[in-house]
């Protein structure tokens, strides 16, 4: 299969749960680390009858313990080496740095320093889930300096903003701008935008699709009486719960904002991730915690796709986008290329209005006027530069098909007229 994937042009990138295992909490089974040596394999309370429960999965594996270290190294190795995969995605990383005491070591955690210094598992892809239930180490604070993160906090200021939450302006510029308080590429902390991982949707929590339809959780089905899986979705339902009898303006209205979501996705400079089906709105029907579900949750409904071709051929054609403007990603950050404004003048960080003027010329690229309205409102926007040579290459509120136009109209002149809830790209057509 990988090799395949790699005829294709595919990496492949192995998700890895090596913080806890199947055995659970002290009234679990017992199927193989703790019938064999449960202090060695298992970080436990100080009264030794429990264990430490911060992957909250009933069990931490003692990473910090130098035999379990080299059985975590061996097995990467294994699937480095043999099986040829291209990099791992390390779930609930942080827990990796538990000294034997359940105190956090951020200076040298044996794991991290291994993978880091071994000389095929450093070449390899590598990337953290940066926290547990207890530490929460995003960005700099996490040990694997050169490692890509997932970034929560993308997540989370991207759907606040989108539903509509007011103060939420100055966390928007962070995530688009590359999130460079959390991977400063100062002297001192050399990192870079693209190791922060972009994402509004993961295998945890709400699907794009529930994100948009469900207020709250709805777990039944997994049998812990919906106490699993997070509360803290900052989703919005658009003023009809679910999907069945949902009125017709507000199915569209979500349509637009999924457009959103994938637009300010891929305008963001970092690494872009999507969850598979995303593209065509598939549902976990509220399910946002579905671990246990094989099952039509899970399962990929690609009938879907035909009652969504449209935001899938949105997705497509915004991944098309990004490719063809390298002004977006880059290996640094944006800094005196881009220009931050309000709608019609600076910046208000009270308001759900934001634009921004980025320049192109020195990545080879033509300019780009980004404008984002978070607002219930339509608003007018005016364009803040001293040319007016702009046209519409993006505008999640037209019509199906329109959206990211084949031809660009006509210069749009000083005024734009953005719609509630939506965003609008202007391209400059001529150098700046």
């Amino acid at each position: 299969m990988v090799d395949a994937l790699h005829g294709a042009g595919i990496e492949v990138i192995l998700d890895v749960v090596y913080n806890h295992t199947a055995e659970g909490d002290h009234h679990g089974p017992t199927y193989s680390f703790r019938g064999i040596d449960n202090s060695t394999y298992y970080l436990l309370e100080n009264d030794r009858t429990r264990y430490r429960n911060d992957s909250g999965a009933g069990n931490v594996v003692h990473a910090g313990n130098r035999y379990v270290g080299s059985l975590i190294l061996d097995s990467l190795r294994y699937w480095a080496g043999e099986m040829r995969v291209d990099g791992f995605r390390f779930d609930l990383a942080s827990l990796f740095t538990r000294r034997s005491d359940g105190t956090i070591d951020l200076e040298a955690p044996p794991v991290i320093a291994g993978i880091q210094s071994d000389p095929i598992l450093s070449k390899r892809r590598l990337i953290a889930e940066a926290w547990d239930t207890c530490s929460y180490q995003l960005g700099r604070t996490f040990p694997g300096t050169t490692w890509l993160q997932w970034n929560g906090r993308f997540r989370d200021q991207v759907r606040s903003f989108l539903r509509g939450d007011r103060g939420k302006v100055e966390a928007l510029k962070s995530c688009l701008y590359g999130s460079s308080d959390l991977f400063p590429d100062t002297l001192e902390d050399a990192f870079h935008p693209h190791q922060s991982v972009n994402f509004v949707t993961s295998h945890d929590g709400f699907c794009l699709n529930d994100l948009l339809s469900y207020e709250t959780k709805q777990n039944w089905a997994n049998g812990e009486e919906n106490r699993d899986g997070s509360d803290a979705n900052f989703s919005c339902n658009h003023g009809w719960e679910g999907e069945t009898g949902a009125p017709g303006q507000v199915l569209a209205l979500r349509k637009r904002q999924a457009r959103n979501f994938v637009a300010l996705l891929l305008l963001s400079n970092g690494t872009p991730m999507f969850v598979a089906g995303d593209e065509f709105l598939n549902s976990q029907g509220g399910d946002n915690n579905p671990y246990n579900q094989d099952n039509d949750t899970t399962w990929l409904d690609w009938d879907r796709l035909e009652s969504n071709r449209d935001v899938f051929e949105f997705t497509r054609r915004m991944i098309a986008f990004r490719k063809s403007h390298p002004s977006i990603s880059r290996s640094r950050f944006w800094r005196e290329d881009v220009v931050w404004f309000g709608a019609t003048g600076p910046v208000d960080p009270d308001a759900s209005l934001l634009a921004y003027w980025l320049r192109g010329a020195g990545q080879g690229d033509c300019d780009l006027y980004v404008m984002i309205n978070g607002s219930p409102h339509d608003t007018a926007f005016r364009c803040q530069t001293p040319f007016r040579n702009w046209h519409v290459a993006i505008d999640t509120a037209a019509a199906p098909g329109l959206e990211i136009p084949y031809e660009p109209d006509g210069p749009t002149g000083d005024e734009v007229q953005v719609l509630a809830h939506s965003v609008i790209v202007l391209k400059l057509q001529t150098a700046s």
